[in-house]
């Protein structure tokens, strides 16, 4: 940690608070006479807590007392199957009455520190990956109430803190209102590219079925071609992952020499198209590139290789029209899995102008649709520059350089005394070896 302003000091998490991790689940709390609402780890996210699925257990009368929330706690996320999700924390504001919280949270209950300070620290602490960095685990990833309590916090006057925070909700509410207007405009550019190619294809030119223009063949299905059959190597499988509209993903799947030649009859070539006959909005269809070489298509794609007298590309762009989505919608049979069957698709009525016409169309739309992504690129690049605002914010607050300090405050020095003093007083009390202060960093 670097060298802190002048009245700062540092303290351990559990010298200025409370640590405590929450109810382990039982179930034999599964019911009972004194059932309350807890949270657990899926109730809390980055910003804020979800309690659109607030769970009940039984909690005894002292349960109650030692696991029920109040108002100002941090509520930590403990455990995470990501690394990088661990320690998300949230302050609770008696949003339920009541409600007490599981042991996949920790709650941090300040004694000498304003909450939301505490809060906006261990966010930064989450968001850099020292907390993530900290959480051992196999599968899943736990930072622990122990270790969450040793962690090392700079401690500006209480004072200070309070400024701190108003600082960083200043700065933060600004970014919030930008990144609202750059998700706004991502929107509004799924619009522009939907409206684009809706034009592109309002055509007053003969029109034709797919498969009076095109011959279509679907993937092997049944036990011909299973995840079992996949290799490390080998020729491809184009699956669903690959297909998205106009874009060929490169997600890699392979079959055995052999495999593939007992499945060349639905093998796919550079040129050919392939649609998506299941999963999310179908047709949705991509032409198959030069490099992924020897490739089968799998049952839950189409292949179709279009005829001498029609551009590939532009029957796959005429594919992701909103116009053959929506001719599309009623050929689609079946209610778990929705599918567009090869017979299905094979009617999609596909407007069919003359070649050199199909030319232009495919150059106007292509013209459209890079100046289109040109616009989503920057308003990413925006979105990511406004994540590392978030987190240069938050390292200059706890490092003294968002707020101003005033020498009127308190020094923090004199409050951790005055913790020693009472936590020596305490512990004499109770018959115990007053603990010395130590301060352990945390990542």
């Amino acid at each position: 940690m670097s060298a802190l302003p002048q009245r700062w000091a540092t303290a351990r998490l559990d010298e200025i608070a409370d640590v405590r991790l929450g109810r382990q689940r039982s179930p034999k709390n599964h019911t009972g006479s004194r059932m309350r609402p807890y949270l657990r780890a899926a109730n809390v996210t980055w910003s804020g807590f979800d309690l659109t699925d607030v769970k009940e257990m039984n909690f005894t009368e002292l349960e109650s007392g030692t696991y029920e929330l109040r108002r100002g706690d941090v509520l930590v996320a403990e455990a995470s199957g990501s690394a990088s999700e661990v320690g998300k924390p949230v302050v609770w504001r008696d949003e339920i009455e009541g409600c007490c919280f599981q042991n996949t949270l920790v709650r941090v209950r300040p004694r000498h520190a304003v909450s939301e300070y505490l809060r906006y620290f261990l966010l930064s602490e989450a968001r850099s990956g020292r907390i993530g960095q900290a959480s051992p685990g196999v599968g899943i990833h736990h930072i622990g109430a122990a270790r969450l309590g040793a962690w090392t916090v700079p401690l500006p006057p209480l004072n200070e803190q309070r400024r701190i925070v108003a600082a960083i909700e200043q700065h933060l509410s600004r970014l919030d209102a930008a990144d609202a207007s750059l998700v706004t405009a991502l929107h509004r550019l799924d619009s522009f590219r939907e409206t684009a190619l809706r034009a592109a294809f309002s055509l007053s030119a003969p029109t034709k079925n797919l498969g009076d223009i095109a011959r279509l063949a679907d993937g092997p299905f049944g036990s011909n071609l299973k995840t079992s059959h996949y290799t490390a190597s080998g020729p491809r499988v184009i699956r669903l992952q690959n297909v998205g509209d106009g874009v060929f993903h490169d997600e890699r799947a392979h079959i055995s020499e052999t495999h593939f030649e007992s499945l060349r009859k639905h093998q796919v070539v550079a040129g050919d198209i392939v649609a998506a006959s299941l999963g999310g909005t179908v047709p949705r269809a991509c032409l198959v590139p030069s490099f992924v070489g020897e490739a089968v298509v799998k049952a839950d794609c189409i292949r179709i290789r279009p005829k001498v007298d029609v551009h590939p590309t532009y029957l796959m762009w005429c594919l992701n029209s909103p116009q053959a989505k929506e001719d599309a919608a009623l050929r689609i049979k079946g209610i778990g899995r929705p599918r567009l069957g090869l017979g299905g698709m094979k009617l999609l009525p596909i407007p069919l102008p003359r070649l050199d016409e199909q030319r232009k169309i495919v150059a106007r739309v292509e013209e459209q649709l890079s100046a289109i992504d040109a616009l989503r690129t920057a308003i990413e690049r925006a979105q990511h520059r406004s994540a590392s605002l978030r987190r240069s914010i938050l390292e200059r607050a706890f490092g003294g350089e968002l707020a101003p300090q005033d020498p009127d405050d308190e020094p923090a020095s004199a409050l951790l005394e005055r913790i020693a003093v009472e936590r020596a007083t305490a512990e004499t009390a109770n018959g115990r070896r007053p603990l010395r202060r130590a301060t352990v960093q945390g990542s």
